[in-house]
């Protein structure tokens, strides 16, 4: 599909800058070139041209790049200018090409938009994009490539045509069970596979919580008894002072939070306020939004003073949990060694004793949850809930003998539905908006 229409957009980052990029794309692309850098340019090879208004006024000396339909992103024809990134030069010269018939500003994410719409990309690939745009960390960078590259989106169009033949081959014997050339009770070999495809998509979708991880990120809370050091660790951990550090209980009332970068996956570290009895009502609701942090945690470090411990009370969490000992520069060396018994990680703030350990325990903790960051797995919730909902039509036509086969051929034929929502292989006009509404303007 050729969009009737031309868009333009700031394709690079924020202004000022020492280069912008300005995309163009759609069918007026050729004539904005050949009339903003005094002629055509050869495709896919950069020009340097001195660019004019169509009143001869100069904007500015750049580079010009030509990438012809349909071997271009979008599909269409597409142009980017390369000039220098000041913000008057950049409003200019979008004023400018903006000022052409048929052409106008682009939306969120119509450039890719466009480029599904014209078959260059699948859904699953668009949201990698999405998410490589998005990248802070090594590992989501590696994880939205593989994606980006359709590694995903295979995976989840094998399965779609293998229910595609076993539905062929079940509607096969129904109307053909008396020819020749239709192999006999084919209905074990297909209701096999689907047993087996149960137990794939399954685990795929165990891989979910993982995949969140690497996105999102693996989540630690600090929980302990006021004046337990938490803040302190807090900043010790985050390498700067992230939250205010006093002898008084109490200090923390709120949820402090800052993200690291351990071992190229994103750790999101959340400081608390410390739990104790009849605290005042402020510092309730800051008590009540530190257990709810910790419920959703994927590792919790609870901290103790160890020279005068403070009970916290019941910690209710599936979570992991990690005892830390606290103010180890305050005890003597036999006293010390004693602690080192009671506490997985004794450690001092003051000093660093013991921090750097649990730094890596925690990284360590992290890239264990993550798996591997090789392995297809679901990145977006949407993809469960179609995967959920395709299994759950497969075990209908598995396990309900007492259907005809034509309804279980049905139920697989919705299964293969839910897997082509997925990548877009069929009608999605519904999740597009939502989608592609999650991009920058010039993507």
């Amino acid at each position: 599909m050729i969009s009737s229409d031309s868009i333009v957009a700031l394709s690079s980052g924020r202004l000022p800058a020492g280069v912008a990029v300005l995309r163009i794309s759609g069918p007026q692309t050729r004539f904005v070139v050949e009339t903003i850098a005094g002629g055509m340019v050869k495709a896919r090879a950069a020009a340097l041209r001195k660019f004019r208004a169509p009143d001869g006024t100069v904007l500015d000396s750049g580079l010009v790049i030509f990438f012809p339909g349909p071997a271009s992103f979008t599909g269409e024809d597409v142009a980017e200018f390369h000039v220098h990134g000041g913000r008057a030069v950049v409003a200019r010269m979008l004023e400018t090409i903006s000022g052409f018939d048929g052409v106008r500003h682009a939306e969120p994410g119509e450039f890719t938009r466009r480029a599904f719409l014209n078959g260059k990309v699948d859904l699953v690939e668009t949201e990698a994009l999405a998410d490589l745009v998005n990248a802070e960390t090594e590992a989501q960078r590696r994880f939205a490539v593989q994606n980006a590259e359709g590694v995903q989106s295979e995976l989840y169009l094998s399965w779609r045509r293998r229910l595609i033949h076993a539905r062929a081959m079940i509607e096969a014997e129904i109307d053909f069970a008396d020819e020749d050339d239709v192999p006999g009770s084919v209905s074990d070999t297909v209701w096999s596979d689907v047993r087996a495809m149960i137990g794939e998509i399954d685990r795929h979708i165990a891989g979910f919580h993982a995949a969140e991880i690497i996105r999102d990120g693996f989540e630690v809370v600090i929980l302990g008894a006021p004046n337990a050091g938490k803040s302190s660790l807090f900043n010790a951990l985050a390498r700067r002072d992230a939250a205010i550090v006093t002898d008084e209980p109490g200090t923390t009332r709120d949820l402090l939070e800052v993200t690291l970068d351990l071992g190229g996956l994103r750790v999101r570290l959340t400081d608390t306020a410390g739990l104790r009895d009849a605290p005042g009502k402020v510092e309730a609701i800051g008590i009540e939004k530190a257990r709810a942090k910790a419920d959703r945690a994927d590792l919790l470090l609870l901290l103790e003073d160890i020279l005068s411990p403070g009970g916290v009370g019941p910690v209710q969490t599936a979570a992991p949990l990690l005892r830390i000992g606290t103010k180890l520069d305050l005890l003597s060396e036999q006293a010390a060694d004693d602690a080192a018994g009671r506490y997985d990680f004794v450690i001092s703030t003051m000093n660093g004793s013991g921090v750097e350990a649990l730094l890596a325990e925690i990284g360590r903790r992290a890239a264990g949850a993550a798996g591997n960051v090789g392995d297809v797995l679901p990145s977006r919730l949407r993809h469960v809930e179609l995967l959920g909902e395709a299994n759950r039509h497969l075990r209908r036509a598995l396990d309900d003998h007492a259907a005809g086969q034509e309804l279980r051929a049905e139920e697989l034929r919705l299964a293969a539905d839910r897997l082509g929502r997925i990548v877009g292989a069929i009608d999605v006009e519904d999740m597009l908006d939502v989608i592609f509404s999650q991009f920058c303007i010039g993507k």
